[in-house]
């Protein structure tokens, strides 16, 4: 437990933080399970919007600093070239 004033803000500071942080990356991991269940089903118009949006909130998390920019790139590319691989067959 802090004992110190700016200790307890410092813990109040974490806990809003995290919170908001983890609801950050659960719509981001939610939003990427929608991409892939798109591509896996094999349709095209639905793929291609949930990576649209897919795409807007990996930008949003790393630009907050909840994810690292590289991983955020990493993610846009993998599910664009699975979304790519569809329209192709």
């Amino acid at each position: 437990m802090p004992n110190s004033e700016s200790a307890k803000k410092r813990l109040r500071q974490n806990v809003t933080r995290n919170g908001r942080n983890r609801a950050i990356k659960s719509e981001v991991r939610g939003q990427i399970r929608k991409v892939r269940a798109a591509v896996a089903s094999g349709n095209v118009e639905e793929g291609e919007s949930a990576f649209r949006v897919a795409t807007k909130k990996l930008d949003k998390a790393a630009a907050k600093g909840v994810i690292h920019a590289n991983a955020a790139a990493r993610t846009k590319s993998r599910l664009s070239k699975a979304v790519k691989g569809l329209k192709s067959k």
